[in-house]
């Protein structure tokens, strides 16, 4: 009786740790709305002051405040004097949705055991009424890339999210965004200090062989099942995995390698360039030693994370924070992403600081901004709807109360589609409680 009492103890926590979120998702948007009176940060051109026409979830119109708006009939105003317009931020390299409590395994969602899993698909994991969502819509971070992990080789396909919707069916922007490749270790001499790591990284490089002859294998067979299923033979059985990398031989979906190290992006390219296969690489904390090799073959960088300490103990203390300002300087195609690590999730609030932070070390600062906001979406195939604040795109953006990079700039409002987005959370409800906690307990004690 007493374990019984135990477990049930259990469950029950775990049940009041894991519950939805409050927040209400809102309907598609009701009307033309027009935003006027702030100052119009595009990204992709010069902020101005001005006016914003939103119907039906497209922004339609642009204009600047000595131009007449011509709105429809039926429009709702929405007044903006002395607030900022950007679009929204996008997070490139995220478990958001996929877990929610590390201690609690329940929760966790975005591994699958075994080597090979390109069947797998994030957005079908994303929870809807995840806490950490709520988090980070309210630092101004509307989208992110779900991206399953593996502790093998091939952990599947990422989707690009909003971070609001009742279902992940309403909140899937964009399925299949990439197939997500973790780079099997490579010896690194420059960060071996003695001869027992140097004989672990022995070790690594010959399972990394015997990883890579498989990936090999894999792709080749992906081929030959693509032939077939073309030729329609008739002895051919479905075959999920293959058939979900028949995108990448094909070179529709890029490959989203995960590789830190040089030895390990040089590695990738190179496999990449030889099977004829697209490639994004993610992390590249060596990418600035390999801009030549990366601008070469034109693969972006989702830089994950900038706020980061050196990996070596040559390398200056600045190192992480310099990367993205080397790949802007040599043409590299990047974006800036937070740690992207399962343990991450609650802090993807954080994405525009990462920016901020390599903005600090050089990087300017309109190319700051554009690498949370246009840069991701343009690697992420999604350039044409998100990203900047231009006609024909998506009315999604924030209302900030000055540079979102700015630690101290609060986002007042946010929309996805032209739909308002409710901007509370978990933690803005326990502020609001435990304030007027001690307001009351102040005034009862006479104070």
């Amino acid at each position: 009786m007493k374990n019984l009492s135990i477990n049930l103890t259990l469950i029950l926590s775990c049940a009041a740790l894991c519950s939805g979120n409050d927040n209400i998702p809102a309907p598609p948007q009701q009307g033309p709305i027009l935003f006027t009176g702030a100052t119009i940060h595009p990204v992709s051109s010069a902020p101005f002051e001005g006016f914003l026409l939103a119907v039906e979830g497209r922004i339609v119109k642009l204009g600047k405040k000595d131009e007449a708006p011509l709105s429809p009939k039926a429009t709702r105003v929405i007044r903006l004097e002395g607030k900022h317009l950007y679009p929204a931020m996008i997070a490139a390299n995220t478990v958001l949705g996929l877990t929610e409590i590390q201690a609690v395994r329940a929760t966790r969602d975005m591994i699958e055991p075994g080597p090979v899993n390109s069947n797998v698909r994030a957005q079908v994991t994303v929870n809807p009424d995840s806490e950490l969502l709520p988090v980070a819509r309210s630092n101004g971070v509307l989208f992110a890339l779900s991206v399953p992990k593996t502790h093998g080789l091939i952990a599947g396909r990422s989707a690009l999210m909003r971070l609001d919707g009742w279902t992940w069916e309403q909140m899937t922007a964009k399925a299949s965004v990439g197939m997500h490749l973790s780079w099997p270790s490579v010896a690194d001499p420059e960060t071996a200090r003695n001869a027992k790591q140097k004989k672990s990284m022995g070790d690594s490089m010959k399972e990394g062989k015997k990883r890579l002859r498989m990936l090999a294998e894999v792709l080749e067979k992906s081929r030959a099942y693509d032939k077939a299923r073309a030729a329609k033979e008739s002895s051919l059985k479905t075959d999920l995995r293959l058939e979900a990398l028949t995108a990448v031989v094909r070179g529709e979906l890029p490959f989203f390698v995960h590789a830190q190290r040089l030895p390990e992006i040089i590695a990738a390219v190179e496999f990449c360039v030889r099977q004829k296969v697209r490639m994004v690489l993610v992390g590249g904390a060596d990418a600035w030693r390999a801009a030549a090799l990366l601008k070469r073959h034109d693969i972006p960088v989702i830089v994950s994370p900038v706020n980061a300490l050196p990996g070596r103990r040559w390398e200056d203390y600045d190192t992480a924070m310099r990367n993205p300002l080397v790949l802007q300087r040599e043409g590299v195609g990047f974006c800036i992403a937070g740690p992207g690590g399962t343990m991450d999730a609650p802090h993807e609030r954080n994405l525009p600081y990462q920016a901020a932070r390599a903005a600090s070390f050089g990087l300017p600062k309109a190319e700051a901004l554009k690498a949370v906001t246009l840069y991701p979406a343009q690697i992420l195939g999604v350039g044409d709807r998100l990203g900047s604040l231009e006609v024909g795109k998506d009315a999604t953006f924030i209302v900030t109360s000055g540079d979102p990079l700015e630690i101290t700039t609060s986002v007042d409002a946010a929309y996805i589609d032209g739909r308002p987005v409710d901007l509370s959370n978990k933690q803005t409800r326990l502020y609001k409680k435990y304030r007027e906690k001690y307001r009351q307990l102040k005034k009862a004690a006479g104070g």
